[in-house]
């Protein structure tokens, strides 16, 4: 379906336009960087550059020092940021919304730091996580921030990661298969996409391997197939195909997790969430290409329906592949879902999944772990994420490690042999369902944020959706209006 152009500001409730300002007072908060420290009494005067001394301001980076006025009250603040060297990251603006005075506020920065990137912090700063307790009220009025035209793809950008977040954080009773696919047509059908969901009969035809993953859960399993044509896109346009892997929850099934492992399980459909919220920022910025989307909504879990070690299930490419373990469930999902997107030879393929706990052994929780088919298109995405400060770090498809997926009874083990390079053999297993004339790229993500930081609440975390977006826009050569 042809998309509808969205390319009005919507303004994210922490944003102002500065045309809608008037008269009302504006704060100034001063980007700083620590080389710019003794040059702070020409921005902000002697007295008050003494003050920030004398309160400990030096610049760190995410550090805020508020600033008194002649009359007492707070209209100037500062900011510490890393130096230009150091490169980008939009985050540290998201220290702001916690610390400002309630008000309007814009943000004086170095010329090299993007407007668009001081908005989108801002935004990710202001987020909160769903609520769920009796005393959960909506928060009163904070610090709100004025923009140009660059809040409208900040609002957006935002509006998406934020989305993804709120998808991850829901509890799993609230956010099982049917309300992940619910939530994926709330976010689709507005936008114009055509948007179906496969369950049942349909579901054991076209996607085997995930009715076999969701058998052991009464919340059955279901498939979502969405598409969309830019506004401007013609039917020779670019075809961008996305694949999540939408695990609502993970026991573990037979091979039972532990419960120090299974206790934030509900992010195991996070790969689903960033798909989601790519397919949604492609639509709001109405780019010039054409759009499918599958999602696979499942639930792994323990019951006398369950899959069991040792099964052995025919995948829609009609390979068989041995269950040798039930916690290598997410290539399961994927596998079907992959071989149905390249059917239609898209241009460029991208899946995300919360695949492996090899990838954080290797990368840590902030770096997802990148794999593709195509030289030139693993660079462009590692390059993107490096340049937006959403980093992705390639690893090999090494075909040494291929052995290590046989079965003596199936084409394919979805488990290795070996206690090692598990991220790598876990791609390796997708790679199978992946025509090789198709760019591919698949991100192992973690979904999740540990700890808070500036800009990154403790909970689910929508890493690896601005590289995506970014790597789209170079691979295809898109301008996008406003972008920077």
């Amino acid at each position: 379906m042809k998309g509808r152009s969205m390319n009005m500001l919507q303004t994210h409730d922490s944003l102002v336009a500065a045309d809608g300002v008037g008269d009302a007072p504006v704060g100034v908060i001063h980007a700083i960087r620590p080389g710019m420290r003794d040059g702070l009494g020409e921005l902000v005067g002697e007295a008050a550059a003494r003050f920030a001394g004398q309160a400990g301001f030096a610049a760190r980076h995410g550090q805020v020092q508020l600033l008194p006025g002649a009359d007492g009250s707070i209209a100037t603040a500062l900011l510490g940021i890393a130096e230009e060297a150091e490169g980008c990251d939009p985050f540290v603006f998201g220290a702001l919304p916690d610390s400002l005075p309630a008000g309007l506020w814009r943000v004086s920065a170095p010329e090299d730091v993007a407007a668009a990137d001081i908005a989108l912090g801002f935004c990710l700063g202001a987020y909160r996580m769903p609520a769920f307790g009796r005393e959960a009220t909506p928060a009163a009025p904070g610090a709100r921030l004025v923009v140009g035209p660059e809040g409208v793809v900040a609002s957006q950008m935002a509006a998406c990661m934020n989305m993804a977040r709120s998808l991850i954080n829901t509890p799993p009773n609230l956010m099982g298969p049917d309300e992940l696919a619910a939530a994926a047509q709330a976010a689709l059908l507005p936008a114009g996409a055509e948007v179906s969901i496969l369950r049942g009969d349909r579901l054991a035809h076209d996607f085997p391997t995930v009715l076999h993953v969701g058998m052991g859960s009464e919340r059955a399993p279901c498939v979502v197939e969405a598409s969309w044509q830019g506004s401007t896109a013609t039917d020779a346009a670019p075809l961008i195909s996305l694949v999540g892997k939408g695990v609502c929850f993970d026991t573990g099934g037979y091979d039972l997790k532990p419960p120090s492992s299974m206790l934030r399980m509900k992010k195991d459909m996070g790969g689903a969430a960033i798909m989601l919220a790519l397919a949604r920022l492609i639509m709001l910025r109405d780019l010039p290409v054409r759009l499918e989307l599958r999602l696979g909504c499942v639930e792994n879990s323990v019951s006398g329906h369950a899959m069991r070690p040792s099964d052995v299930v025919r995948t829609r490419a009609g390979l068989t592949v041995e269950i040798g373990n039930t916690d290598a469930e997410g290539r399961l999902v994927l596998c079907d879902l992959l071989h149905a997107a390249c059917a239609r030879q898209p241009d460029l393929l991208v899946d995300a999944a919360t695949l492996t706990g090899a990838a954080r052994v290797a990368l840590g929780p902030d770096v997802p772990a990148l794999f593709s088919n195509n030289a030139e298109t693993g660079a462009a995405f590692v390059a993107a994420g490096l340049s937006c400060g959403d980093p992705l770090w390639q690893l090999p498809l090494w075909p040494g490690y291929r052995k290590w997926l046989r079965s003596p009874v199936a084409d394919l083990n979805n488990i290795s042999s070996k206690p090692m390079a598990g991220a790598i053999t876990a791609a390796l297993f997708l790679q199978n369902f992946v025509k090789t004339d198709v760019r591919w790229v698949h991100i192992d993500t973690y979904g999740w944020n540990d700890s808070a930081r500036p800009g990154r609440p403790e909970g689910g975390e929508s890493l690896g959706l601005r590289a995506a977006y970014e790597a789209t826009l170079k691979i295809f050569n898109i301008q996008d209006v406003m972008h920077h």
